[in-house]
């Protein structure tokens, strides 16, 4: 099909107009990767929940219509990217797009986003982590942050865990089905790691000092990059230290600028560069 002369990767997250996260941040992200960015939105928020008010709209009703079209367009996605779901409903639709539009050819990343700091966020159940973990099998690719990780394999959390303690809980992640880990934004003194294990590899820490405070979006920005270097080949390792030194890049510029922790990262500002 005409259609598919060019990669394309769909993205399946939440949109929010203001505050640079989700889909608002993945689509000129993976767009200045030279990749087609096809987003399919679970909701659509006037500005994140970091906000003290937002205005919601809850999308799931209207996603199997919406994916409906692009099996009748015959689309063929080289990569999928998953963020943010906010129910069981939205995690069995998700499989249902994984089973109809996966190939042999299609990577799959799975950002688990659930919660951080050892706790999940407040719209997040318990029995609703539980059930990521049937999405889990799918992940060519999965970035869970420590909580995240902690929560799929059932390992009590600790803020500061040892190197033993990121590969036992690799290990475990890999017996799920996914090839490739990694374990994002790993606190440690003035820097932040990013833990990368693939099956028959040495696992490698890429560390990069810390730059300010934590800020909405930092995570989509760095599982789009990841996504979108998959699909044009980068290896992981390669694709951790170009997310790592883009963000930190981003940071900085942000701090320069003074804008607020809800507004996010001013990635915009190196888009020609990525």
């Amino acid at each position: 099909m005409p259609h598919n002369h060019q990669k394309k990767i769909a993205v399946i997250n939440d949109f929010s107009g203001f505050g640079r996260c989700s889909i608002a941040v993945s689509l000129p992200i993976i767009s200045a990767m030279k990749i087609q960015c096809c987003p399919l939105p679970t909701s659509v928020f006037s500005n994140h929940t970091g906000f003290e008010s937002f205005s919601y709209m809850d999308f799931t009703d209207y996603m199997n219509a919406y994916i409906n079209e692009w099996e009748k367009l015959k689309l063929h996605f080289n990569g999928i990217l998953t963020g943010f779901l906010s129910s069981e409903k939205q995690l069995e639709i998700v499989r249902g797009f994984f089973e109809k539009f996966r190939s042999e050819n299609t990577i799959i990343v799975i950002d688990p986003v659930m919660g951080d700091y050892g706790k999940l966020y407040p719209t997040y159940s318990e029995e609703l982590a539980q059930k990521m973990c049937t999405l889990v099998p799918y992940a060519d690719i999965l970035t869970p942050n420590l909580t995240e990780a902690c929560i799929l394999t059932h390992t009590d959390y600790k803020p500061c865990m040892d190197k033993d303690d990121l590969l036992t809980i690799c290990e475990k992640l890999i017996n799920m089905g996914p090839k490739k880990i990694v374990i994002s934004g790993l606190e440690n003194d003035n820097d932040l790691d990013n833990f990368v294990y693939e099956l028959g590899k040495s696992a490698v820490t890429i560390r990069q000092h810390k730059v300010g405070a934590c800020r909405s979006g930092t995570g989509d920005v760095f599982s789009s990059i990841i996504a979108a270097d998959a699909v044009n080949g980068k290896d992981l390792t390669s694709s951790v230290c170009h997310a790592s030194d883009f963000i930190a890049k981003t940071l900085r510029r942000t701090l320069e600028l003074d804008l607020p922790k809800t507004d996010g990262i001013c990635f915009e500002e190196f888009l020609s560069e990525i």
